[in-house]
């Protein structure tokens, strides 16, 4: 299996297109695109939360993606200590699906605590292990 690739990103609104790019790059690169519009929208959103409610004193926030037989994971820390929570939007409502979103998509999802270096959301996904070759 692949090392884990970790990516350090700046607290600024372009940073969520380069974690999406970063996503979409280390998925071909392992040969695991069977899910990657569902990582790729996933990450997004994990990323504009980071970047609008988890990043603070200009710090940015990482994201680590993994595999491990045909589970990809995908993390993304900041340096805040407060949980994200899945608010109930109305229609009318422009923002607060982001969490939904990740629920619907991943396969598993949760929040890790990190103590003073704040926390980690990640999302879980299975896909199709790389094919080396014609099948038997």
């Amino acid at each position: 299996m692949p090392d884990a690739i970790k990516r350090f990103f700046a607290p600024v609104p372009e940073s969520v297109g380069e974690v999406r790019d970063f996503a979409i790059r280390t998925l071909a690169a392992w040969g695991m695109e069977g899910r990657t519009e569902d990582v790729r929208l996933c990450v997004s959103e994990l990323a504009t939360n980071a970047l609008t409610h988890g990043t603070c004193c200009g710090h940015g926030f990482h994201v680590t993606m993994s595999v491990e037989d045909d589970i990809v994971r995908v993390e993304v820390q900041d340096s805040s200590p407060h949980q994200p929570k899945r608010r109930r939007p109305t229609d009318d409502d422009t923002c607060g699906r982001g969490l939904h979103i990740v629920d619907m998509l991943s396969d598993d999802w949760g929040i890790e605590d990190r103590g003073v270096t704040g926390k980690a959301v990640w999302s879980r996904f299975k896909t199709a292990p790389p094919t080396t070759g014609a099948p038997c």
